[in-house]
């Protein structure tokens, strides 16, 4: 029976290739609920869940095209410090949140700065990134 349009409550446990874990409900002790197959969720993440049974726990491994892409290098830019003022401030690792030309904001993290420039990656940090997840279905309603 398929779950697609259900409220599901689940818990999950993401890791990466090399086993660190990114981010767990279970941690937080509450679970994630969304409604399945709407949109919510990454796409690899919500099919998996889809023919779930509640009780059900699984783990899949999730190839970037099915999570949040490969990484871009269109989305790393480097600006010329006086362009941005306060930028001078900057730490590398720093996330700050930027401005598209057409107004959107746009998260980024500082990657490498010098006298004169600031580099930028806007890629989001899961990006290119196979990840891992333990998925128990909880509810399905």
């Amino acid at each position: 029976m398929s779950n697609e349009g259900k409220q599901v409550k689940v818990h999950y446990v993401g890791t990466l290739d090399d086993g660190s874990k990114f981010d767990s409900s279970r941690d937080r002790g509450e679970p994630l609920a969304f409604t399945c197959m709407a949109g919510q969720m990454i796409p690899g993440f919500d099919a998996a869940v889809r023919n779930m049974q509640v009780g059900e726990t699984v783990t899949i491994r999730l190839e970037p095209q099915d999570t949040y892409g490969p990484r871009r290098m269109d989305l790393v830019q480097t600006i010329p410090i006086a362009q941005l003022p306060g930028s001078q401030n900057l730490s590398i690792g720093q996330r700050v949140m930027l401005q598209s030309v057409t107004g959107q904001p746009l998260q980024a993290t500082v990657t490498d700065k010098d006298d004169k420039t600031v580099t930028f990656d806007m890629n989001h940090e899961m990006a290119g990134k196979a990840l891992t997840f333990e998925i128990e279905l909880l509810e399905a309603k």
